[in-house]
């Protein structure tokens, strides 16, 4: 009995330790991962997961688990009605499962999607402020069944990662706001000096003509702001869930350059798809990865020179896919490129050729982050622009379709 109750202590010291530990970030993605190997480490568990809870939407999705690899992480959507997890969120109360297989709640769907063995489980509710923020379960205690010591603990640990998580979402959004309010002071400036000067008795027609196009285009920019950033919150608050599927990759460039194609019309440039036969399958969000290509096209486009050409590329190489957007455009100054993806940054030498929101590389970014992957860009001014993309490839392969 005394060995326990010093087990116990001991387990609660740990947590003071994990409290400070927890509190010292707020990078969402940094912080649930000190959660889950803090769930595992303290109720003695193979492994430990997050399920976040989206309100809205009425849906529970894993967000970050230590035995999920880190391009499966999110968008495995469980169902409210039909999960241990679910059942949890609903009834608001931790639950000790021993053998999860006789468990009718159990959601089997998520052991063949992640290939991990559940056998026993711990679960608590992630709650603050009386609001529901997710799961947090421990898989598969060493050495026997979860105890109440564990549950005890677990739960501990459960109420203060939902106030850190919590923080880590204020705080991001705020961050995120503020800029964005900051960005909306120049087209708002804009707008109420063309309003101004329409007013004016004395303006000709021809130039009452040109404010209202200007009123025009800097209405549309302000939707396109508005839309990203939405995009970009969403991104960075991991609400966003990834939707992965197997798609022919090559079949995808083609679509995303018959999107692309009339706007290249436009500024006389050629796009070309380059991609090689045997192309594995990608296993991704589709939708996603399409968001980045026309991004990254878009933009090749729209900064290329005269009569300049955009090339399409993708190639498997060791356990990558890798995909590649190259241009022969302005290039970017090198003291550019460690910017190009911060929040809003717009390449000052660019922004007379054409505006832009300045959130989208970073949307590209938070999506193939999101898929575990990275990308890079090269440029050199007066030459081009390269972006390549790296994701994890799968398994099978499919001819080229032309």
């Amino acid at each position: 009995m005394a060995e326990i109750k010093t087990e116990r202590l001991d387990g609660y010291r740990r947590l003071i330790d994990i409290a400070r530990d927890l509190a010292s970030t707020l990078d969402l993605d940094i912080l649930l991962s000190r959660i889950v190997h803090a769930a595992a480490e303290v109720s003695g568990a193979e492994a430990a997961s997050i399920l976040l809870y989206d309100d809205a939407a009425r849906r529970l999705y894993f967000q970050v688990a230590t035995n999920i690899d880190e391009p499966t992480r999110r968008g495995l959507v469980v169902p409210l009605d039909k999960s241990i997890a679910g059942w949890i969120v609903t009834i608001r109360k931790s639950v000790r499962v021993t053998n999860v297989h006789e468990d009718p709640r159990f959601y089997s769907d998520i052991e063949q999607s992640t290939g991990f063995t559940t056998e026993s489980m711990l679960g608590v509710p992630l709650i603050t402020k009386n609001k529901i923020v997710g799961v947090l379960e421990a898989l598969n205690k060493y050495g026997g069944k979860f105890t109440d010591a564990d549950e005890s603990l677990l739960l501990v640990l459960g109420a203060q990662a939902a106030v850190a998580i919590e923080n880590a979402r204020l705080f991001q959004q705020s961050d995120l706001i503020s800029e964005f309010v900051h960005e909306l002071r120049t087209p708002l400036a804009s707008l109420s000096t063309a309003t101004y000067l329409l007013l004016r008795p004395e303006m000709s027609q021809d130039q009452r003509d040109q404010i209202v196009n200007s009123i025009h285009n800097e209405t549309l920019r302000l939707n396109a702001l508005a839309s990203s950033f939405l995009d970009l919150a969403r991104l960075e608050s991991g609400r966003v869930q990834f939707r992965k599927s197997s798609f022919s990759l090559a079949d995808l460039l083609y679509e995303c350059k018959d999107v692309m194609s009339s706007k290249a019309d436009e500024e006389h440039i050629q796009v070309r798809v380059e991609s090689p036969e045997g192309l594995p399958i990608l296993e991704a969000d589709r939708d996603k990865i399409k968001q980045v290509l026309l991004n990254l096209l878009s933009n090749a486009i729209k900064y290329n020179r005269p009569n300049g050409s955009v090339m399409l590329r993708a190639e498997a190489v060791d356990n990558e896919i890798c995909i590649t957007v190259q241009d022969t455009g302005m290039g970017i100054p090198e003291q550019a490129l460690p910017h190009l993806f911060e929040k809003f940054y717009r390449v000052r030498e660019h922004e007379n050729k054409a505006s832009g929101t300045g959130l989208g590389l970073s949307i590209c970014k938070q999506i193939v982050h999101g898929h575990g992957g990275r990308i890079e860009v090269k440029s050199k001014p007066g030459i081009g622009t390269m972006f390549t993309i790296h994701l994890s490839r799968g398994n099978k392969t499919q001819p080229n379709k032309l």
